[in-house]
């Protein structure tokens, strides 16, 4: 795939109900709008190769740096519901419309959220290695599931600039059941593609085959790189997702 045209960030804080978010943006408000999540003990400075692609193919792309992560607020608590809240309230502040979500491992939770909560303003949705509730007791991660040692994540915590416990927080609620969550998979409207790291990640692939059955219409599409595939497969990445987000642009959203 030959290199895109570098498209320069824009950087701002953006205040919304509970946190004020510091947000990357690239190409021209009032085009259509992709809304960028990233995963926890991230920032979204790792959507930098998808967001120049974006901007340089026409859209307007918000990249976000969750509540706790990067620049954006510390706050007193963590629950998952607000992550979504966030990227509601940052759509509304900027003025989107409906728009495009993209979201990684936890802001792959909060994407598929808002698209179970507000189906009417989701386009598309690209979901990878989003983050998953069990629905019942014992079916979770297992032992492949995520444990962190706190004076290890403290450590991290300072090299890549987020709070540990927004990241134990969002752990710690992923391993309760949630079966209403997918239940309510069902509401998602958009056109949905799931994008799985292969038997590498700790998201098993018949978690991913679940849940992509479950979307009306989704597809999945499997690259073998583990949790975080835009990072460590990034051609093949954009190739799976810029032209299933530029199918927005052809019907209009």
């Amino acid at each position: 795939m030959p290199a895109c045209p570098v498209t320069r960030a824009r950087t701002r804080t953006v205040p919304v109900a509970g946190a004020a978010l510091r947000v990357l943006e690239r190409g021209e408000p009032g085009a259509p709008a992709v809304v960028l999540l990233h995963g926890g003990s991230s920032s979204a400075a790792t959507w930098d190769r998808l967001a120049a692609a974006l901007a340089a193919a026409g859209r307007y792309v918000i990249a976000a740096d969750l509540r706790g992560h990067g620049g954006s607020a510390r706050c007193a608590g963590y629950p998952l519901g607000g992550y979504a809240d966030d990227a509601s309230g940052l759509m509304d502040a900027l003025g989107t419309g409906p728009a495009a979500l993209a979201g990684h491992s936890l802001g792959g939770y909060a994407a598929a959220l808002l698209a179970q909560r507000e189906p009417d303003r989701v386009t598309r949705l690209v979901l990878e290695e989003p983050g998953m509730p069990p629905r019942e007791a014992g079916g979770g991660h297992g032992r492949r599931g995520p444990r962190f040692a706190l004076p290890a994540l403290a450590a991290l915590a300072v090299r890549r600039g987020f709070d540990p416990k927004a990241v134990t927080a969002a752990v710690r609620q992923l391993r309760v059941p949630d079966p209403g969550w997918w239940d309510r998979l069902g509401l998602i409207t958009a056109p949905t593609l799931l994008v799985s790291g292969g038997p590498a990640s700790h998201i098993p692939a018949r978690q991913m085959a679940q849940a992509a059955r479950a979307i009306p219409g989704a597809r999945l599409v499997t690259i073998p790189a583990g949790h975080r595939v835009h990072s460590r497969r990034p051609r093949e990445f954009l190739a799976a997702v810029l032209p299933f987000l530029a199918g927005a642009q052809a019907e209009g959203g």
